[in-house]
C-alpha cells in the first residue's frame, strides 16, 4: 500500500481525493501544520506528495523548494494556475508533474500510478543517502537540485563509499572494486580517482563528506552532509 502526502487546504478537495484513492489502495496523509512540513515528511514517508499552490502562509512554490532541498520524493502539482508560465515554474523548481484544476480524479490516478512505476524501476539502480541520490541509469550524482556526471569509475567508487557510509572503506577494496586484478594497479590511479570524485561532490555542493584515514583507506561520513 502506497503512501502519498496531500498538501491541500480546501477540505472539500481533501476529502474528495483521500476517499477516491483509499478505495485504490493509496493511504493518504493530509498535512496538517504548514510548520511542519519536513518533519511530517519524515514522519510518514510518503512515495509521492500531491501539492497545492495556493495554500495558506506561503505559496506551493515555496514548499516545492524547501521539499527539493532534502528530499527527490515524486511531486504533482494540483493547482487552479493554468498559466503555461506557472506551470513552466513548476517543473523548473522540481515538480514532475503539474495538473491543472478542475481535473478528473481518474487522471490524477493514472498519472500517480505511472509516476510511481517509474520511481519503482529507477529506485532498482539509485542509491540515496539523505538527500544525496546516486544514478547508475545517467551516472550522476545529485543533492538539492544539483548534478554532476560521473566517470565509470568515479562512479564506482562513490557508490562503495556510500553503500559503506560511516565506515572505513581501504584502499584495496576500492581498487578490486575497479579493476580484477590489483597486483597490476598503481596506486596513484586510485588517488586520482578519489580527488575527482572529491570535486564531483563540490560541484553539488557537498565539499567535506570524504575522509581520508591515512594509510588505511577513506570514509563516506554521513554527519558531513549540510543540515539545512
Amino acid at each position: 500500500m502506497s503512501s502519498i502526502l496531500l498538501i491541500e487546504d480546501n477540505e472539500q478537495l481533501q476529502k474528495y481525493i483521500s476517499e477516491y484513492l483509499a478505495a485504490y489502495s493509496f493511504t493518504v496523509h493530509i498535512l496538517e501544520d504548514y510548520d511542519t512540513v519536513l518533519e511530517t515528511i519524515a514522519a510518514y514517508r510518503p512515495k509521492l506528495i500531491l501539492l497545492d499552490i495556493n495554500l495558506p502562509k506561503f505559496d506551493g512554490f515555496y514548499y516545492l523548494k524547501l521539499i527539493r532541498k532534502h528530499y527527490n520524493i515524486p511531486i504533482i502539482i494540483i493547482s487552479a494556475r493554468s498559466e503555461e508560465g506557472e506551470q513552466i515554474r513548476g517543473m523548473e523548481n522540481g515538480a514532475d508533474d503539474y495538473i491543472t484544476k478542475p481535473f478528473s480524479i481518474g487522471v490524477l490516478s493514472a498519472k500517480i500510478n505511472a509516476m510511481l512505476r517509474r520511481e519503482a524501476e529507477q529506485q532498482k539502480s539509485v542509491i540515496a543517502l539523505a538527500g544525496l541520490c546516486l544514478n547508475e541509469n545517467t551516472m550522476s550524482a545529485a543533492y538539492g537540485g544539483t548534478a554532476t556526471e560521473l566517470s565509470k569509475n568515479e562512479y564506482r567508487v562513490l557508490r562503495l563509499l556510500i553503500k559503506n557510509a560511516g565506515q572505513i572503506v581501504s584502499r584495496e577494496q576500492l581498487l578490486e572494486e575497479l579493476w580484477d586484478d590489483v597486483s597490476f594497479v598503481d596506486d596513484n590511479t586510485l588517488t586520482v580517482n578519489i580527488t575527482r570524485v572529491k570535486k564531483r561532490l563540490m560541484e553539488i555542493g557537498l565539499p567535506n563528506c570524504i575522509e581520508t584515514k591515512r594509510g588505511v583507506g577513506y570514509v563516506f561520513n554521513p554527519a558531513n552532509l549540510p543540515n539545512d
